[in-house]
This record gives structure tokens, sequence and C-alpha cells, in this order.
């Protein structure tokens, strides 16, 4: 199995279990080389490592020094998706994969360039996590400007709407777990594509550690699916990022 780059660690560890080794000895040898592979490219495999746990509870499937650090307790959750991505698909069609890797590449490098990890991609949505709030909306405000600013095939617009939120989230064998993620994940479901939106947590975490020229907007309270109450939700501005959008989807 090539694991030279990002896509091909991904493709290992999504057929790890299809393929048939030579002996348990080869197959350890293997994981292992596969999750360091994940740990170099900012992947982390907590679907994979569930998977090994299961079908060999004794097997040794990731020392604490294999995988990225994950953050605990306050974290901030970035969610991202690609706005209109069914129409890209459908006027791509085999051009929309080459679309989609770039825009994964961007946000990824993005985010570990914050200090941020990457805990899943979906199609054309990404979550990723982070220990400081201003590292949060400083890659989300790094990653909006470069997609502004690439060609993508097909000389296609690509618009990324952008959800963060700071709270209590709780890392299980199964991944993240609480009510901060769903959260997060509405605030990006009310944006835009090409905004991004932070909930007032996140507004008041970041404080004034976040860049000289971010600036964070009000955009009053709003009821979010699924939450009690109403919430308080920022727009985050920087030089270089689109600011006029229609009312949230809320």
């Amino acid at each position: 199995m090539p694991i030279h780059d990002e896509s091909h660690v991904r493709n290992a560890l999504a057929r790890f279990d299809q393929v048939k080794y030579e002996s348990p000895e080869a197959q350890e040898e293997a994981r292992d080389r596969l999750l360091k592979a994940a740990k170099r490219h900012g992947i982390m495999p907590i679907g994979f490592i569930t998977r090994q746990l299961r079908l060999s509870p004794q097997a040794q499937v990731a020392e604490p020094s294999d995988t990225p650090d994950l953050p605990k307790g306050m974290v901030t959750l970035v969610f991202t998706d690609i706005e209109g991505s069914t129409a890209l698909l459908r006027d791509l069609d085999n051009d929309y994969e080459p679309l989609l890797d770039i825009v994964r590449d961007v946000i990824r490098r993005s985010v570990l360039a914050a200090g941020g990890v990457e805990v899943e991609v979906r199609a054309d949505e990404t979550f990723s996590i982070f220990e400081h709030a201003a590292a949060a909306v400083e890659a989300a405000v790094t990653f909006q400007r470069i997609i502004g600013t690439t060609s993508f095939p097909g000389e296609k617009e690509v618009r990324v709407r952008a959800g963060l939120h700071t709270g209590k989230a709780r890392l299980t064998s199964n991944g993240y777990i609480g009510l901060a993620i769903h959260k997060a994940a509405r605030v990006c479901a009310a944006a835009h594509g090409g905004q991004i939106v932070a909930s007032h947590e996140t507004r008041s975490a970041a404080g004034d550690a976040v860049p000289a020229d971010v600036r964070q907007h009000s955009l009053g309270k709003h009821h979010l699916s699924g939450l009690s109450g109403s919430h308080r939700l920022y727009q985050i501005e920087a030089d270089g990022l689109l600011t006029d959008f229609p009312s949230l989807r809320t």
C-alpha cells in the first residue's frame, strides 16, 4: 500500500482491514508505518484505531507518540463545507475530485500551520479542533483568503462556509462528543459560502489575541436548529475576505 502522500494514507487507512498479510508481525509492522504516516500528514485516524481495537483487543494500535495530540476540555471547533457542492459535482464530473483535493489541502495546511488538528474529513466537509480560539480564527481567515484567490478546475468559483464555536468536548474512542460539537456544526450550517461565522463563546475566548487586521462583526442573536434559546453570532472579517452576505440561514 503506497503511503507517500495524504490521499494514499487515507486510502490505506480505509482498506487496511481488506488486505491479507503474510504474518501477524507483517500486519503489525504495516499498522505502525501507517499510523506514523498519518501523524506526518496531520491525520487523526480515530475510526481506524477503534476498528483495530474491536478486531484485536490486545493489539497495540497506537502508542502516544504515533498520533497527533488532540486538545481536550475547553476547545474551539471549526466546521467547513463547500457551498453548492452538488452543482459543482454535476458540472465538473471527473474534474470535481481535483477541486475537492485542492480545497481539502488548503484547509488542512491552514489548520496545521495555526496549531490545530484535522479530526475528520467527509465528502466536502471538514472538522478541525484547536486548543486556542484565536488560532482557530487565524486558520479560518487564512484558508478563506487562499481559496478566494485559487484557480479551480473548470474556472469554477468555489466558496466555503466556516463555523467556529468554543466549548467543552469529550474525547472518546469514537471521536469527540458533546453539545459543543452540535453547536459548531449548526453555526457552520447558518453561514454562506465565503463567510466565517463564530459563536459568542469563540469571540470571547479569542479576545484581543486575534491578528490585528481581524474584525468581529455582530450578527445579532439567532435560533439554531435543535438548540434551545438564542445564540449571538459574529462574522469574522479581514482584509481580502468577502464581507457582504445575505441574512444567516437560521
